[in-house]
Order: C-alpha cells, then structure tokens, then sequence
C-alpha cells in the first residue's frame, strides 16, 4: 500500500497526462487543418503516447490498491499564431510535466516510498527524452525559418515521436 499523499499526487498526474493528451491532439488538429502532414502526424503520435501515460498511472494505482479518479478534463486551446509558437508551447508543457513529475519523486522520498520511486523514475527518463526532443524541433525550425516551412514539415516525418516507438 502506498501512502494517501502518493496516491493523491499520482491521480493528479492523471488528469495532466490526459489534458497533455488533449493538448497535443488540439495541435496536431490545427497543424492538420493547416496543411502540416508531417507534424501533425508527429503530434498525433504525441497525443496517443501522453494517453497512455494516463493509463500507467491508473493500472500502477490499481496494481497497489489505490482509488483512482478519472479526471474532468479543462479544454485544451484549439488555434496556434503559428507553427514555432506552438513549438514553444509544446517547450513549455513538457517542462510542466517534467517539473509535476519531480514533484512525485519528491512526495515518494518523503514519504519513503521506495515502490512508487522506483516505478516513476520510467517518466523521469522519459521527459528528459520529451523535453529533448522537442528542443530539437525547435533548433530545426529556427534554422529553416518561416519561409522553409514546407521542408520543415516534411522533416518532421523524419523525426520519430517516442509513441511511435514503442
């Protein structure tokens, strides 16, 4: 059995994996109604990959005994300025997740949970790899620049989206 406090911070994780998930499929909507094939594939991909967070979360909470709560949703944006600001956007979020994630560790060393410490340190690794990659995209789109927007979405099917990996 894990501790009330964990288990509070882990179902409040849960409704931020599914607004992520909102978020992104908010995104990949635009950019597809835009005419960006190539990233709004990579942002469905992304939205599918954060449902599945969501999901690791409930069966962990599960796994141990604990109430889960699904969560009401608040809307998601649904118009971009723009392809490099929606970017920065996505930045900004990651290191959202990343800093909410780092919260759980932190509730789990005070609380001497070791179980749930070991099993979030999978999220710990992966947004180092979320925020990593999306600094990529932005370094890319930055070096083409507005008027390469084209090559830059077509770049973007080269770019491989973690959710298309597992």
């Amino acid at each position: 059995m894990i501790s009330k406090k964990v288990a509070e911070i882990l179902n409040e994780q849960i409704e931020k994996e599914f607004y992520s998930s909102n978020l992104y499929l908010a995104m990949a909507v635009w950019a597809d109604k835009e005419g960006y094939p190539g990233i709004s594939k990579w942002l469905y991909d992304q939205a599918e990959e954060e449902r599945m967070h969501g999901f690791k979360f409930i069966h962990y909470l599960l796994d141990v005994d604990e109430k889960v709560t699904i969560p009401e949703l608040k809307q998601p944006p649904a118009e971009f300025d723009n392809v490099k600001s929606m970017f920065n956007q996505v930045l900004k979020h990651e290191q959202y997740i990343s800093d909410s994630i780092n919260g759980i560790v932190k509730v789990c060393h005070e609380t001497n949970d070791y179980r749930t410490m070991n099993w979030i340190q999978y999220f710990v690794s992966e947004q180092i790899e979320e925020e990593s990659t999306v600094r990529t995209i932005l370094d890319k789109l930055n070096l083409a620049g507005e008027k390469n927007i084209f090559w830059f979405d077509k770049e973007m099917e080269t770019i491989r989206s973690a959710a298309s990996e597992d």
